[in-house]
């Protein structure tokens, strides 16, 4: 008998919310993933709130989330999108687009 995944309403929600955040992707070459994102940012310039996915080989990426607060892993900020003031327009803009979509 498989027991099935419970999913996590509050993940759910996350996942969604940096769905509405700009992404970038990138290739770490011989660096450790978290090192490219760090110099792609830097180099790159980039305001937060932003979505970063580092090809590290054929098969793996990692995804971490730019926030005015820092680099965090994506999965972190999945569970913890409340914590972010950075989301803060996201999550209302997201709610907001919730609400609509039982109204009608």
């Amino acid at each position: 008998m498989t027991r099935r995944k419970r999913r996590n309403p509050r993940r759910l929600e996350g996942k969604r919310i940096l769905e509405l955040v700009p992404q970038f992707h990138l290739d770490c070459g011989p660096e450790k993933s978290v090192t490219a994102a760090r110099k792609f940012i830097e180099c790159s310039r980039i305001s937060p709130p932003a979505m970063l996915v580092v090809q590290r080989n054929e098969h793996t990426q990692d995804r971490y989330f730019w926030g005015l607060k820092g680099l965090f892993s994506a999965q972190y900020v999945e569970d913890n999108h409340f914590m972010f003031p950075s989301l803060e327009v996201l999550r209302t803009q997201f709610e907001s687009d919730s609400q609509d979509d039982s109204v009608a």
